[in-house]
């Protein structure tokens, strides 16, 4: 075979290679396993955020990394196994949203790095050992700066509603820093005047129920506390608590784009791009361990007026001069 034919040959066989192999033949591919319990459609602009970060480092997806998408579709059970799955894979990162994602990522290993995208209070939780010094393989960010942010929504709510005196709170006792959450949240509402009703939600079978509790209570206004569950039911909530007229607030923006009347809380696509820094710093030789967790430094107040107006509701001037956005 003469030399230009060998070369024309090659050169069409590799063109025809998936690109991560082309990638492994010029350099090194990292492999990324990314677990959400979300479903793909709830995650899309999340993972869409992950990964303009890492273009925005100089990677490109497909070629020199390669992403292992792993979803559990609202089945909390499902987690352990899709875990293991990355693991078997041989990824170089794991990145994981909440607490659950994180747990289930830690359980099926304590070598591989975990990068937390937006789980709270991973101290109490047992994820790191310290904000500042991690220990262990996890470190990322953590979405929690305390409970003092639920006591603003308060304000938020009773500023919308000023004869506000009973306040609903929907609520997933299986989430364990929901507790701590009630007892500030029981503290701000005296000092604010107004009574706290909860209902429970195990799973999202049971959001009718409660908001018939709610309804039975005689809530006035609604606190969404966030977590997995809720984050994936928020469009369900979203229809019930118009429903039953019942302004609503919640902790990320995609609360109020499901149709909640306010949200106020961290940037949630923010963290998931800037959970990228984490995954590069990794990609280069740093340890988890010697990376601090970090908080949020982009909070939003986003007010849907389009759920204002079928409560019937005017929000106040002052309020939408402060809104990072309003929803028409």
């Amino acid at each position: 075979m003469r030399r230009r034919e060998f070369i024309t040959l090659f050169g069409g066989a590799a063109a025809t290679l998936p690109l991560a192999t082309q990638a492994q033949q010029a350099g090194r591919v990292y492999r990324v396993g990314y677990l959400a319990i979300a479903s793909p459609e709830q995650q899309l602009h999340l993972s869409r955020a992950f990964e303009g970060g890492l273009r925005s480092l100089g990677y490109r997806i497909g070629e020199n990394v390669v992403i292992e998408y792993r979803y559990a579709n609202g089945r909390l059970e499902s987690l352990p196994a899709l875990a293991a799955e990355l693991v078997r894979l041989r990824v170089d990162v794991i990145v994981c949203g909440n607490p659950a994602n994180t747990a289930a990522a830690m359980n099926a290993t304590r070598t591989i790095p975990i990068v937390m995208t937006n789980s709270s209070d991973p101290v109490d939780a047992g994820l790191v050992a310290s904000l500042a010094r991690p220990g262990g393989n996890v470190t990322g960010f953590s979405s929690d700066t305390g409970d003092e942010i639920n006591g603003k929504r308060l304000e938020l709510l009773k500023e919308t509603l000023p004869n506000l005196s009973r306040v609903g709170i929907l609520w997933n006792p299986q989430f364990a820093r929901n507790r701590s959450r009630l007892t500030s949240m029981r503290q701000d509402s005296d000092a604010l005047g107004v009574t706290l009703v909860t209902a429970e939600a195990r799973d999202l079978d049971a959001l009718e129920r409660a908001f018939e509790v709610l309804a039975r209570d005689r809530a006035q206004v609604l606190v969404v506390l966030s977590d997995g569950l809720m984050f994936n039911g928020r469009d369900r909530i979203a229809n019930l608590a118009t429903k039953n007229r019942l302004p609503a607030i919640s902790a990320v923006r995609e609360y109020a784009e499901a149709g909640l009347l306010l949200s106020y809380g961290p940037d949630l696509a923010d963290l998931f791009r800037r959970s990228a820094v984490f995954v590069d710093k990794i990609f280069k030789g740093t340890k988890p361990s010697d990376l601090p967790v970090e908080q949020p430094t982009k909070f939003e107040l986003v007010v849907n007026l389009k759920t204002a107006r079928a409560l019937g509701m005017t929000i106040h001037a002052s309020l939408l001069a402060r809104a990072d956005e309003v929803i028409e």
